[in-house]
């Protein structure tokens, strides 16, 4: 969470420079090259950042591989012996970097001022949201939830998640995991379920052991050599995949927009938190 109080928020930038070949510039490699400049020497240069002197040179290989034109140079002997030094054109990219940089983080900082009571919920949710963009799971199905329930039993504990006023999912964890996620009323949780572990069915009267049911329709259908990958819109507008064989998928009759229930077990949830 942030601080209370917008004035306590600060944003910081991180510019880095990418082309098609991978990362040209980042902060490392900027120090790195200012560090040449001040001390006419890798070996210093790659203690000062601190780095290894191998990376160091990989870095420099790198960066002048990829620019218009060296950033670095060096000599070997001479009356003033050998060293490394920047070419002019690295001096000027070094300033243009900087000066890019310093403008950016200007209107950070601007943003962060002017920033009032109201706008810090919104700041809140991007950094909730950009968290959850940067996990990666190999699980389909990715659901935010707040806990909105916690029923223990001896060995276990039913957690019910709300997704949103129409959508709610139960997920069935042993009573460690709830001391290890330490799960509480209204705490953020991310829910997972894999593709795999989604049953599809068109019967508006199944009944099954199963607590989770999510009724929908199927938005797209990606047919494989053998099984076929099934998206549905459910509540929200969210979205539930489910893979399925295509025998199944033909007996069921799926088409694009066909009402269709995506049925999974509560102990098919996994429980990720964010603190």
């Amino acid at each position: 969470m942030f601080p209370h109080g917008a004035e306590s928020v600060r944003l910081m930038s991180k510019l880095s420079v990418e082309t098609q070949l991978g990362n040209f510039l980042g902060d490392t490699r900027i120090r790195l090259l200012e560090a040449i400049g001040r001390h006419g020497s890798i070996s210093r240069a790659a203690k000062a950042v601190p780095m290894s002197y191998k990376s160091a040179w990989d870095a420099i290989d790198a960066m002048n591989n990829l620019a218009e034109s060296p950033l670095v140079e060096s000599s070997v002997g001479g009356r003033h012996g050998g060293g490394t030094h920047l070419t002019p054109y690295g001096a000027r990219l070094i300033a243009m970097f900087r000066a890019v940089e310093q403008e950016y983080q200007g209107a950070l900082e601007r943003l962060s001022r002017e920033m009032g009571d109201s706008e810090e919920a919104d700041l809140q949710e991007c950094r909730r949201l950009l968290r959850r963009m940067g996990m990666k799971t190999s699980a389909r199905n990715q659901f935010a939830a707040r806990v909105c329930g916690l029923n223990f039993s001896e060995v276990s504990a039913q957690v019910r998640l709300c997704v949103d006023e129409g959508l709610q999912l139960t997920a069935l964890i042993t009573r460690e995991s709830v001391r290890h996620l330490q799960l509480e009323i209204g705490m953020e949780v991310q829910a997972f379920i894999k593709a795999s572990s989604v049953i599809l069915s068109v019967d508006p009267d199944l009944r099954t052991s199963a607590r989770n049911h999510l009724w929908g329709h199927v938005k797209r259908i990606y047919e494989g050599p053998v099984n076929v990958e099934v998206t549905l819109v459910i509540a929200g507008g969210r979205t539930v995949t489910a893979v399925v064989t295509r025998d199944s998928a033909e007996h069921l009759g799926l088409v694009v927009g066909s009402p269709v229930c995506a049925v999974f077990k509560a102990t098919s949830i996994i429980l990720v938190t964010l603190h």
